[in-house]
């Protein structure tokens, strides 16, 4: 239960990271209704060369040396290269990380000219957007007894629905069916798998009453 306890702070860890690292000038007063998306042609890829991280480098297709691509909408390395092997999280570098996302939770092109990825294109914030992750971690550790202990951990993480409600840290649709636990203010996970042997957990710990699929959000 240590362990999984350790992988829950890790998620909420990349979540401060991830909202810190966000783009302040996503523009204003578009909402869910009625929103008219530029058109392909007129926004920037990273093929053109012009597009940068919110550390201010030019992004390049495939990997770059953190484990990004975001061109493929991914990320595969260890936790610690995700937040630019930050101090704090050394006691975490040897964790195996990948991670996928779709086009509404960081974007591959720039459609509201700021230069940078778009996030929740056409839309205020998340909510409603359909944006998604997934978050597979992996590692090993040794326990009291002297044994290599390997382990698993995978979610499923969406944005809540624009008609959805929280309570009590926990997000639900329309109709008062349990969508997730609230994760990073405007997300829910709908499905946690975890698997360690050594502390006795094996497949699903988590999955959500309304449904684990990213569809229908």
């Amino acid at each position: 239960m240590k362990n999984l306890s350790i992988l829950v702070v890790l998620l909420f860890a990349f979540g401060f990271f991830f909202y810190s690292c966000q783009d302040v000038n996503q523009p204003e007063g578009l909402s869910s209704q009625n929103v008219t998306l530029e058109k392909k042609g007129d926004c920037t890829t990273i093929q053109d060369g012009t597009l940068l991280t919110s550390a201010g480098v030019v992004i390049t297709t495939g990997y770059d040396v953190w484990g990004y691509n975001y061109q493929a909408h991914m990320f595969n390395g260890f936790y610690c290269d995700s937040y630019r092997d930050a101090a704090w999280c050394q006691d975490y570098k040897y964790v195996k990380l990948i991670m996928k996302w779709n086009d509404a939770w960081l974007s591959n092109q720039d459609c509201d000219g700021d230069g940078l990825l778009d996030r929740h294109y056409g839309y205020t914030s998340y909510i409603g957007s359909g944006a998604w992750l997934t978050n597979h971690q992996s590692g090993e550790y040794e326990d009291v007894d002297g044994n290599i202990c390997k382990w698993t951990y995978f979610s499923k993480i969406v944005a809540a629905p624009a008609d959805a409600t929280l309570s009590y840290g926990i997000w639900y649709t329309a109709g008062g069916t349990e969508i997730g636990p609230a994760i990073w203010g405007e997300f829910a996970i709908i499905q946690e798998v975890y698997n360690s042997p050594c502390e006795g957990f094996h497949g699903v710990q988590y999955r959500s009453p309304d449904h684990p699929g990213f569809g229908g959000w």
